[in-house]
């Protein structure tokens, strides 16, 4: 009786699955940007205490990517069903325009009354927006992009509307603090989108609420046969996109004390959907992963920073910007990295004969 060789234990199994965790790529790329503008300024890392506020160019990161993570964490959820949300920049500017508006022409525009009344109307619009999308994707049927796509264009019209296609300036300073702010010496925009984060993840990931928009995005088919109504839950995860969508654009509008119907989150969609992609959700949906969604804004961000640093044309902004992007998402594939290392896929392992040794007969059996 022969007995066979022990097979070998694998070894490497830790760093093949560290290797493969959907937030390595995105940490590793956030921190080569970053070490990137070190090199440019030896003070990039430096944080310091000024008139009890906290400045440097990482809070900065942090203060003007609060926005982009806010859009890009409603973003996750739609994509996570297999939608998409283009309106979510047009929503931006609509609630920052409703609220510097109403502010402007309030009888006591410093009030904490009339920031509230603003913020609070800036939101009941976004709500509004969102069931319309919603309506149209669960309850008429018409594709994401399709349904997003009209507020995506109209709103912008919309919003140009509301400011009378002119700035419109505030000066308010319970409405600064919203997004140019300080509370306990730090961003009360990076506070503020830190919160909403922690809050998402914790009723997606300690309820069944993440893994019910996972099952509609993954089968929409077997999720339907199970009696998950996708109706409601797609109609939720628009309403939040664009309630997201509306805290950025107070954020904006509340940073540079105006709103600009025109300018204010344009293209801001596009950034977001690069955000969630780099983040490792993918657009098919079902499994999303919000820990990778704020490193992805804040990518987005630091590479924004990065053109700004490095004194790029204006004119060259956004080729560079593509060109960056593509590299990120080229090092995040598997297949390329694959092919670029030359990784094969395991394959049969063949027999080994020792030196001088007569080869092993095979047994036949009757």
């Amino acid at each position: 009786m022969t007995t066979q060789p022990a097979k070998p234990k694998a070894v490497g199994g830790t760093g093949r699955r560290l290797a493969g965790h959907r937030l390595l790529w995105p940490t590793l790329i956030l921190f080569a940007l970053l070490l990137g503008n070190l090199a440019f300024h030896h003070d990039f890392f430096s944080v310091r205490v000024r008139d009890g506020h906290l400045y440097g160019s990482l809070i900065d990161i942090l203060q003007f990517g609060a926005p982009l993570t806010l859009v890009a964490l409603g973003m996750t959820l739609v994509i996570a069903t297999r939608g998409i949300d283009l309106s979510v920049g047009s929503t931006v500017a609509i609630a920052g325009a409703l609220a510097c508006g109403h502010i402007s022409t309030a009888a006591r525009p410093g009030s904490v009354a009339t920031v509230l009344a603003a913020v609070a109307l800036a939101l009941g619009v976004a709500l509004v927006l969102g069931l319309a999308n919603g309506f149209l994707v669960s309850g008429l049927g018409v594709q994401p992009i399709v349904a997003t796509l009209i507020l995506m264009v109209a709103g912008r019209g919309v919003a140009q509307l509301i400011t009378g296609g002119q700035i419109i300036t505030v000066t308010s300073a319970p409405y600064k603090m919203i997004g140019g702010g300080y509370w306990l010496t730090f961003p009360f925009a990076v506070l503020l989108a830190t919160a909403l984060v922690a809050l998402t993840g914790f009723v997606t990931r300690r309820s069944a609420l993440g893994m019910l928009i996972e099952s509609v995005g993954g089968n929409p088919a077997a999720s339907r046969l199970v009696g998950i109504r996708a109706g409601g839950l797609l109609a939720l995860v628009y309403v939040f996109s664009a309630l997201c969508a509306a805290v950025a654009g107070l954020m904006i509008s509340s940073n540079v004390s105006s709103a600009d119907g025109n300018n204010a989150g344009l293209w801001i969609e596009l950034d977001a959907i690069l955000a969630v992609v780099v983040g490792g959700t993918a657009l098919t949906g079902g499994r999303f992963s919000l820990g990778g969604t704020v490193l992805g804004a804040l990518i987005i961000q630091t590479l924004s920073t990065t053109v700004y640093t490095l004194g790029v044309p204006p004119e060259t902004t956004l080729v560079f910007k593509a060109l960056v992007v593509i590299v990120v998402c080229l090092v995040q594939s598997p297949v390329f990295r694959a092919k670029v290392l030359r990784r094969r896929r395991a394959t049969t392992p063949r027999s080994h004969t020792t030196p001088g040794a007569a080869p092993q007969q095979q047994e036949v059996r009757a």
